[in-house]
């Protein structure tokens, strides 16, 4: 899936499989993105967060991919994997389903956009307004009818990427996204259905 992000640089987009693994180990960095995340915030319990954040939530990481779930697509430019997005069904997402602030709106199957991850020498290009479009692609083209995104409503004009990963209202807004919910004074639920 080509496209081009406004300034001429064409990205590509592939699910995480585990011939990719290497490619997202890369790109998340000995850290884990930031301080052992590893994108696992959302699937698992605070307490077992915390007890294997780092080199454990790494290792729970790379078992889903092994398995055969594909948990997100990475974004390349040229052969490099420059940004992650973390896209599937909200039932794989335990901690979402438990968020007294983000939990289900109705029964309506969704997908859930949890995270976006830019390198950092990539950022402020559009890449992740780009990731967006992708993971819309990857849900549409898996059969999904919704997807769902919980962006962080900035309170300053510049907020560390720490404090934005699940997106910025703007982004989604951009990629048809409209407001479902207002659910805190620093969080939305958008939604798009796919057509």
């Amino acid at each position: 899936m080509p496209a081009d992000n406004g300034t001429g640089t064409r990205l590509t987009f592939h699910p995480l499989t585990p011939e990719r693994w290497a490619d997202f180990e890369a790109l998340f960095g000995e850290h884990g993105a930031y301080g052992g995340y590893w994108c696992m915030w959302w699937r698992l319990t605070r307490r077992q967060f915390k007890e294997q954040q780092g080199e454990g939530n790494r290792r729970a990481m790379q078992a889903i991919v092994t398995a055969g779930e594909v948990p997100g697509i990475l974004a390349y430019l040229d052969e490099a994997a420059v940004g992650w997005c973390a896209v599937a069904p909200c039932e794989r997402y335990g901690a979402l389903e438990r968020s007294p602030v983000l939990k289900r709106l109705d029964d309506v199957p969704v997908w859930s956009i949890v995270c976006l991850y830019v390198a950092k020498q990539h950022r402020g290009v559009g890449i992740g307004q780009e990731l967006i479009r992708g993971a819309v692609d990857y849900v549409k083209a898996h059969g999904g009818k919704v997807v769902e995104a919980y962006p962080t409503i900035p309170r300053s004009n510049r907020l560390p990427p720490v404090s934005v990963y699940m997106g910025l209202p703007r982004m989604f807004a951009r990629a048809g996204f409209t407001v479902q919910a207002h659910p805190s004074q620093t969080k939305l639920i958008m939604r798009l259905t796919l057509k």
